[in-house]
């Protein structure tokens, strides 16, 4: 049975996502390049432009799936907490703690900010505020977080994480940051409680 022209579409896009992403990891965005890239696939450079646009819209969805693959990670940790604040808190900690993937420093947090601009208006960020969001309403209407705005609250608290895996990333030791940003970070978070012994 012949695949319909919508599927041919979307496996293309899915190869050459799956290709940037392997070529920006290995030579960052600057040194991917596209005529390699849509060869390696067997496709021409005609696809990419159809389906991206260019190597810049290339990288941004390569940026969005792997963002939004880190915000499921982060996600799923919190999850497995015993409480939605601590919930919170994992999910923080797990998002900084990926900084130290070279996929996601590479790609997500030294690329994706000089190509693509502020972090904070991608649309895979925009998705994890929301959730983030939603967690400090509820954590405010049950008591436990002070009553302050939770839209502002959601954003200094993904904004902290996010600057504090750009942090690491551009770290000469992203390891002996990642300990001293952890720490920070939760010092941080625990004055949005109303009572921080909890």
């Amino acid at each position: 049975m012949a695949r319909s022209r919508t599927e041919t579409m979307e496996e293309n896009r899915r190869k050459l996502i799956a290709a940037a992403r392997e070529a920006f990891a290995k030579d960052g965005y600057s040194g991917a390049s596209m005529d390699e890239l849509t060869a390696k696939v067997g496709l021409t450079r005609g696809a990419l432009y159809h389906n991206f646009g260019d190597k810049r819209g290339l990288l941004a969805a390569v940026v969005d799936e792997i963002d939004s693959e880190m915000a499921g990670r982060a996600q799923e940790i919190g999850a497995n907490a015993e409480d939605a604040w601590k919930g919170l808190l994992a999910e923080g900690a797990a998002y900084i703690e990926m900084a130290l993937d070279p996929e996601v420093q590479r790609i997500v947090l030294l690329d994706g900010p000089a190509v693509l601009g502020d972090p904070s208006q991608w649309p895979s960020q925009s998705s994890c505020l929301q959730a983030t969001r939603e967690t400090v309403e509820k954590l405010i209407a049950s008591g436990r977080m002070k009553p302050v705005d939770a839209e502002a609250a959601a954003r200094l608290m993904s904004g902290a994480a996010l600057n504090a895996a750009l942090w690491i990333a551009a770290a000469k030791d992203p390891q002996a940051v990642l300990p001293k940003a952890i720490e920070a970070f939760k010092a941080m978070m625990e004055g949005f409680l109303k009572n921080p012994a909890d």
